[in-house]
């Protein structure tokens, strides 16, 4: 493997020295430079979502697999999908070294087993119709690497996102997407960089996947879930803007219909 990019020293040394404005600045100037790294990896990031695409057609989940911050954000970004474009609750799982309680609080030692990962995965009852992501910064948990070795030992599509280049994880995975940062502000702490790039592809690979499965009318969320009044207002909005109704009639559609999309469908179909 490569040097450990993601363990490097920071580019900055004094960080105590620095004024707030500095240490701002310096943090800032840092952060400008991960989307271009992620723009690197944009080929490799399509070659994994044309696989998540073809899996979910065919009746397949995406699971994210990471540890600590890596983890975490994998949870984030399968929970916002089923809110944000309607699909079902389990159609993207995101797993965590150390279970539940790890999203708020560290569990020491969780990412080190190299049998947990797929102990976690079976839970679920994981396929060959499902596609498993690994996120790790480094590239090295072994929690991950393990998981996506018994995937593919069982034909199952894997993938991941890691911030160091020939990482054991990336060999582990069918379609490895690497997107090199460099080092962190604070040496060693990819909750940084590194996170804001996995948290950018990670975007990317949902939104995307969701745009090809038909989830997104125009440029509209037309299938996301009314759970509050801020979304009820821009459902009504929303069809107000693509039938030409007046707000009382697209609160009424809205009110029948459930969604934003039976509601245009509804009316369009009626004219």
């Amino acid at each position: 493997m490569d040097q450990r990019i993601t363990e490097s020293s920071s580019n900055y040394d004094g960080l105590e020295k620095m004024s707030v404005a500095e240490l701002l600045s310096n943090i800032n100037r840092e952060d400008k430079t991960v989307p271009f790294a992620v723009e690197k990896a944009l080929p490799q990031i399509g070659k994994l979502i044309e696989a998540v695409v073809s899996k979910m057609e065919n009746g397949g989940r995406l699971f994210y697999i990471g540890a600590g911050t890596s983890g975490r954000l994998g949870i984030v970004d399968a929970s916002e999908c089923p809110p944000t474009y309607g699909v079902p609750h389990g159609l993207l799982i995101g797993i965590i070294a150390g279970g539940d309680s790890a999203i708020r609080k560290a569990v020491e030692f969780a990412e080190d087993s190299t049998t947990q990962g797929w102990k976690d995965l079976q839970e679920h009852e994981i396929s060959d119709k499902d596609v498993v992501v690994g996120i790790s910064a480094s590239g090295t948990a072994p929690y991950v690497i393990g998981a996506l070795q018994t995937c593919q030992k069982n034909g199952i599509i894997t993938g991941c996102i890691a911030c160091n280049q020939n990482s054991p994880m990336a060999a582990a995975s069918d379609f490895p997407i690497e997107v090199v940062v460099g080092p962190e502000f604070v040496t060693g702490s990819t909750r940084m960089k590194s996170g804001t790039a996995q948290k950018l592809v990670l975007n990317m690979i949902t939104t995307t996947t969701m745009v090809k499965l038909g989830r997104v009318k125009g440029n509209k969320m037309v299938d996301m879930q009314l759970s509050n009044n801020k979304l009820v207002d821009r459902g009504i909005r929303m069809i107000m803007e693509e039938t030409g109704v007046e707000r009382s009639v697209a609160e009424e559609l809205l009110n029948t219909h459930g969604s934003v999309r039976k509601a245009v469908d509804f009316h369009t179909g009626n004219q």
